[in-house]
């Protein structure tokens, strides 16, 4: 996930019931996006830059070598990495001439020029992969089988599991992930104090309703709204935590596929799933209104709302200068609101992988180099400036947690958070299920169906889409 700019934005936030039934749908058929891929690199790539690096490459002397990447934003956090790791990368390699010409793209951008380049088989050496895309990428063949160069590395026990696991697909290693992020959930202090509302009251289902109620009637007509409820394309990312909370899965293994044997297959309409869409229900009932627009944070950071459940990166969003008194005016509980107390909790992990194309020119010399990001004295600082959160034990734990709990406010509750986190299925049709999920979860803001309805129906599309008809 990353921090976004919005400078300029309507200071008026738009709800869920301003949106037409009219979507972008996410997902698309692979193949479709392959064909689109195919025809956009004619028509896009004399103006694609790393195309233009590479073309420049052929020329070059045997000793001197530009790896190519595509990366998304923020520009900063790569531009420190980047210098810092070709630094060291230089100095393994006395004897070579050693550049790095890096694209960074907006969020939105980068997954569809990637898969520009890929399919026109454009020789890009690296770039940044959003967990939530590995197994396509890692299934049209676009990565490079990582398996042999991590086995020799042999550092795959330093990583938290779930992190190492995200990595792989069809048990092979296709990305390295880099750093993580959590959502919690963030209060202003001054805003529960005046509505009366016990911090500890919004960690149950009911205790979270009632003070929402509290807050709405405190904070009317101060341009403040009480909670925050994602209702923006993401949405089903926020509903996740609560479907895991209660044993439940986004997918399962099952046997009988048409094609496959055993296979994924829609789980997430379980009866978890839906008393968590019914919670996101109650909230619309009781007056909290969807979202649909999003700013990673902004918005709280701005006192837009009093309580929000947003990932760690809504750090990012104040000026480093306020983080060591942050605490006086910001609260963070590390969890999501459970149904009863007692229960266990849940977060959804994201954060950011590393993979090498299988166009790479420079195989050899790239994975040398992600190597060298991922170095825990490379990697840490920039996790330390931006308030990510580390993916290895070593830095999590290790000598360099000191300076990360010093600087980078609740830092031990957000690392506490790892050993509840969960991540999306690595599997290539991903995305076209998050979709249906979307869908059902706009249904039911709409008041168009109930939540097991909206569920259902979704589900008999992403079977659909998992091949089982």
């Amino acid at each position: 996930m990353r921090k976004t700019e919005y400078i300029g934005r309507d200071n008026d936030v738009k709800t869920i019931y301003d949106r037409t039934m009219t979507h972008k749908y996410f997902g698309k058929d692979f193949r479709i996006i392959l064909v689109l891929a195919l025809v956009a690199v004619v028509l896009v790539a004399p103006s694609l830059s790393p195309l233009r690096m590479v073309q420049g490459q052929q020329g070059q002397q045997p000793n001197q070598v530009t790896i190519t990447a595509i990366v998304a934003e923020p520009k900063e956090r790569w531009d420190s990495l980047f210098a810092d790791a070709l630094t060291k990368l230089r100095e393994n390699h006395p004897d070579m001439t050693i550049d790095i010409d890096y694209s960074v793209l907006p969020y939105a951008d980068t997954r569809k020029q990637i898969l520009t380049a890929m399919a026109g088989k454009t020789p890009i050496d690296l770039i940044s992969v959003d967990q939530i895309w590995l197994g396509e990428f890692a299934e049209g063949g676009f990565l490079s089988d990582l398996t042999d160069l991590t086995n020799s590395w042999n550092r795959s026990s330093e990583w938290y599991k779930t992190n190492w696991d995200g990595g792989i697909y069809n048990g092979k290693v296709y990305g390295i992930w880099a750093w993580t992020d959590v959502r919690s959930m963030w209060y202003w202090k001054d805003l529960l104090n005046q509505s009366d509302v016990n911090p500890e009251s919004l960690k149950t289902w009911a205790g979270y309703l009632e003070a929402a109620k509290k807050l709405e009637n405190s904070t009317k007509g101060k341009g403040i709204e009480a909670m925050h409820l994602v209702g923006a394309s993401h949405s089903p990312d926020m509903w996740y935590p609560y479907l895991w909370m209660q044993g439940g899965e986004i997918v399962k293994q099952k046997a009988g596929h048409p094609e496959k044997g055993t296979y994924w297959f829609p789980s997430y309409n379980s009866t978890e799933g839906v008393k968590a869409l019914q919670f996101l229900r109650d909230q619309v009932s009781d007056g909290v209104k969807p979202q649909i627009n999003h700013f990673w944070g902004q918005e709280f950071a701005d006192k837009k709302f009093a309580v929000m459940l947003e990932g760690s990166w809504l750090l990012g969003h104040f000026n480093s200068t306020e983080w060591n008194s942050l605490d006086k005016n910001v609260g963070m509980i590390p969890m999501f609101p459970v149904p009863k107390s007692g229960d266990t909790t849940a977060t959804m992990m994201g954060g950011w992988m590393l993979g090498i194309p299988s166009t790479s020119s420079n195989k050899e010399l790239s994975w040398e180099l992600l190597k060298i990001m991922v170095q825990p004295d490379v990697l840490a600082p920039m996790l330390e400036k931006y308030a990510y959160l580390p993916t290895q034990k070593p830095i999590a734990e290790g000598q360099y947690s000191g300076q990360l709990a010093n600087t980078i406010p609740y830092y031990k509750e957000l690392i506490s958070m790892l050993s509840i986190g969960h991540s999306r299925p690595s599997i290539a049709e991903y995305p076209q299920i998050a979709d249906n999920i979307r869908q059902a979860i706009d249904e039911v803001y709409l008041g168009a169906k109930e939540p097991k309805q909206a569920l259902d129906d979704a589900a008999k599309k992403s079977a659909e889409v998992l091949g089982w008809s």
